[in-house]
């Protein structure tokens, strides 16, 4: 093992064990009436008011597991399903998916219903959402680890696990292009 290996290890065991939160503890659903404010060129929501809407609840939920502030770090999906309209009620349900030393993944659900009817809401957005716990220097610290609870909550752990996966693949094979890239005499 070299020295910075060992350092690592010898840091990890240093830290105090965090009891872990069940995954229910900081689920959270954020309601919200579209306006005429709400619209784009095409008379419906803005796609980004519905984004800042599933980052506003992520956000909640990232800071409710963690137990204190949490900062975006990344989207990695943002699916629009559905038109939403004016006079449609939003439902942004949200809750931590994944957790990993600081990083947290919450995956968000974006439901529409009229106001004024009692039909049932529809799924119109989805997206996922990666949040470091940060703190007051903005240090990252560490995080509980999410206890999924259902087999939902399973599946959603084991799904964002791959997702990691694929975000790190990536930005490793993008760090490496770049290398190639200058050693090749290109410069961006």
């Amino acid at each position: 093992m070299t020295d910075q290996a060992e350092q690592a290890s010898a840091a990890q065991q240093a830290l105090p064990e965090i009891p872990g939160k069940p995954t229910s503890a900081s689920r959270t659903t954020l309601s919200h009436i579209m306006t005429h404010s709400d619209t784009n060129l095409l008379g419906t929501v803005h796609g980004g008011v519905i984004m800042k809407l599933v980052d506003d609840a992520a956000g909640a939920v990232a800071g409710r597991h963690s137990g204190g502030p949490a900062v975006t770090a990344s989207m990695d999906e943002m699916a629009f399903l559905e038109p939403v309209r004016v006079g449609d009620l939003v439902h942004v349900k949200a809750q931590v998916n994944w957790t990993g030393r600081s990083s947290m993944e919450v995956g968000v659900r974006v439901l529409a219903e009229r106001w004024n009817e009692s039909t049932p809401a529809t799924q119109v957005g989805s997206a996922y959402l990666v949040f470091a716990a940060v703190d007051a220097d903005g240090k990252p610290r560490t995080v509980p680890p999410v206890l999924p609870e259902t087999e939902k909550d399973k599946r959603r752990y084991q799904e964002a696990q791959i997702r990691r996966t694929h975000r790190l693949a990536r930005r490793r094979a993008i760090m490496e292009l770049r290398e190639r890239r200058v050693a090749e005499g290109y410069e961006d």
